[in-house]
């Protein structure tokens, strides 16, 4: 290769502002979306793609107006469909690095089994679920993520649904990246989307998103400066479960269940502690079930898989081995195929 031919294979230099276009940015003052926007277009420049390979999809919702604040290819698809889109972009070409976003009602309601499926073919993209716990774009209405009891323009009476849990479907799916961050914690959200984006096979970063017009501070018990320590537990590969405010507290197995522990109460040191292993998925299941009040509730990278093959290339190969087997052919031919009459 010549060497004007290396510099034009040759990345471009990008910053977050090469990925933001001139549309106005229309969500509600305060909403969490900006914060996930925001740490998105920060992450783009460092995942080794050039910007016309990458491709934004999104379904129906607040959240579902990504594509046009990000300057990359995409699509604003059909309401729960994004996911299909999606699957049907990366598997005609396969080069492209493939994004979905989208909210708790489009991903888990009426999108519910395009994530399901998705997650188990272990399509090579990365989904982003901004997770409010509320219908915000149709005004405030339960989702499948609301909490039961909760009382809305649709369940004046309080909501009689139990909510879904979204790490644990991921898990229930065969995801082979799990992780959830926070909206306003910028620092571990570039983090999670660096790795989402890094991985090979399909990436769910679930994001607790406040959203402020119709459900503010749903989250505000993970999310606050105040809160964040005592009630959230950031896991790191290799590390013990620890947490609180003075990093005091820890999580531990007795018998066989996690147990919430003071370090340096009754002989308990660090070494009694859990250590995270991101590709157990038993500890996943576990995290999973880790809910405030009685447990911190996890963020970070739960889970990750790099040795499960993806959908795509699985296919890829199929329709190779299959024309190596029969040769090409055109597409008359297979229409026509070998039982066939005119009719004169």
């Amino acid at each position: 290769m010549s060497t004007a031919e290396s510099k034009n294979t040759e990345l471009p230099i990008y910053t977050a502002k090469d990925f933001t276009t001139d549309q106005d940015v229309r969500w509600c003052p305060g909403c969490g979306d900006y914060a996930a926007l925001s740490a998105v277009r920060k992450a783009l420049p460092e995942i080794g793609h050039r910007k016309e390979n990458i491709v934004c999809i999104s379904g129906i919702g607040c959240a579902a107006r990504f594509p046009y604040y990000l300057d990359t290819f995409g699509m604003h698809s059909v309401h729960g469909r994004a996911l299909a889109v999606a699957t049907g972009v990366k598997c005609a070409n396969p080069e492209l690095e493939v994004l979905v976003v989208s909210g708790d009602g489009d991903l888990l309601s009426i999108g519910g089994n395009h994530t399901i499926h998705t997650m188990r073919r272990n399509v090579d993209l990365s989904i982003f679920l901004l997770n409010n716990k509320i219908y915000g774009l149709t005004k405030g209405q339960y989702s499948p993520t609301s909490e039961q009891g909760k009382v809305t323009s649709s369940s004046p009476a309080g909501s009689i649904d139990f909510p879904i849990n979204p790490i644990a479907l991921a898990v229930a799916a065969g995801c082979t990246f799990i992780a959830r961050g926070i909206d306003v914690d910028m620092k571990g959200m570039d983090k999670l989307i660096s790795r989402s984006f890094a991985h090979r096979g399909t990436s769910f970063v679930e994001v607790y998103q406040d959203c402020n017009i119709f459900n503010h501070k749903a989250w505000f018990y993970a999310s606050q400066k105040d809160t964040m320590p005592e009630n959230t537990i950031r896991v790191e590969h290799g590390k013990p479960l620890i947490f609180g405010s003075d990093r005091t507290k820890g999580v531990r197995f007795n018998n066989g269940h996690p147990e919430v522990v003071t370090i340096g109460e009754g002989g308990i040191n660090a070494d009694d502690l859990i250590v995270h292993n991101e590709t157990d998925r038993i500890l996943v299941s576990m995290y999973a079930q880790m809910a405030h009040p009685e447990y911190p509730e996890p963020v970070g990278v739960l889970h990750a898989d790099p040795t499960k093959p993806t959908y795509d290339q699985l296919l890829i190969d199929q329709i190779t081995d299959a024309q190596e087997k029969n040769g090409e052919s055109d597409f008359q031919s297979l229409l026509v195929g070998n039982d066939s009459w005119k009719v004169q």
